[in-house]
């Protein structure tokens, strides 16, 4: 009996010590990741104003591919921009070089910095990389603000806040914002690292951030009276009434668009919505993206 007690005592105390040593080995995995990304930034340059401003080589920087082109595929540049501006509905946010909006996302993290978009997630919202020893020009944005995250594979990502950002490859032109919003998520960057216009479309209740909506119900009446017509899945939906409705009910975040095929204006909302007027979009909905 003596023997079983001493032999429960000392399995235990080693599933603690090996519960100790793997916490250890997390948090030294997590100092050595911070340590690099200093480090990293530390080879980097800043330089206040734009590229322009600062005599840098036309086409030599940046990734945003010319208008009318979807975002290229991440590679690290000898130089990136980071300029406070306004797209959109979006004011203020930061867009790169050619104008084009950045974003944040909210499954990745800011303390400690690290991305969870890789693979084809990368691929549609590609990372801004700034090659080791590059430059970083600062446009309204504060130095102290910006940083780097060392990716899985090796690249280093700009930080804004802690936060990674990225482009959207459905962003065809300078000041496009089609990202805004995107499943609950996805939203533009502002030049602290805070997220773009929610204060304005999507406010955050008891701090956390709305689970994007799975489903709606839009009612041609205000305070949603009938008729009315369901939703539900995920990506762009056409509605089945055009510009009809005049209240809306979800079960979180989504965006709402005056087009089919989630074009035109759009707004970022959440929960329901007694009159659409109040926000600008009575009788406007044609199309919607959830999920």
């Amino acid at each position: 009996m003596i023997r079983n007690r001493f032999a429960a005592i000392a399995a235990t105390t080693a599933a603690a010590a090996l519960l100790l040593t793997a916490c250890n080995a997390a948090d030294d995995a997590a100092s050595a990741a911070r340590e690099g990304a200093g480090s990293a930034l530390q080879s980097l340059n800043f330089g206040s104003g734009t590229a322009k401003q600062n005599n840098a080589a036309p086409g030599t920087g940046d990734w945003a591919t010319g208008p009318g082109k979807p975002a290229s595929k991440p590679a690290a540049k000898k130089w990136v921009q980071l300029s406070a501006s306004s797209a959109g509905d979006l004011n203020p946010v930061v867009v790169n070089g050619a104008g084009f909006t950045l974003y944040r996302f909210d499954k990745d993290t800011a303390d400690p910095s690290e991305s969870n978009c890789s693979g084809e997630c990368a691929t549609t919202w590609p990372p801004v990389l700034v090659a080791p020893g590059g430059k970083i020009f600062v446009d309204g944005v504060h130095k102290s603000d910006v940083g780097v995250v060392k990716r899985d594979d090796g690249n280093l990502q700009v930080t804004i806040g802690g936060w990674p950002v990225y482009r959207f490859s459905k962003d065809l032109d300078p000041g496009d914002t089609n990202g805004q919003g995107v499943g609950g998520t996805w939203f533009g960057v502002t030049p602290d690292g805070q997220k773009a216009g929610v204060a304005a479309e999507e406010p955050e209740q008891g701090g956390g951030t709305a689970a994007p909506a799975s489903s709606l119900t839009l009612s041609d009446e205000t305070d949603f009276g009938d008729p009315s017509e369901g939703l539900a899945g995920s990506g762009c939906q056409n509605v089945g009434r055009d510009d009809s409705a005049s209240s809306l009910q979800a079960s979180g975040a989504l965006k709402i668009w005056s087009e089919k095929d989630c074009k035109g204006e759009s707004k970022v909302v959440q929960g329901n919505i007694a009159d659409l007027n109040s926000i600008g979009f009575d009788d406007r909905i044609s199309s919607v993206f959830l999920g």
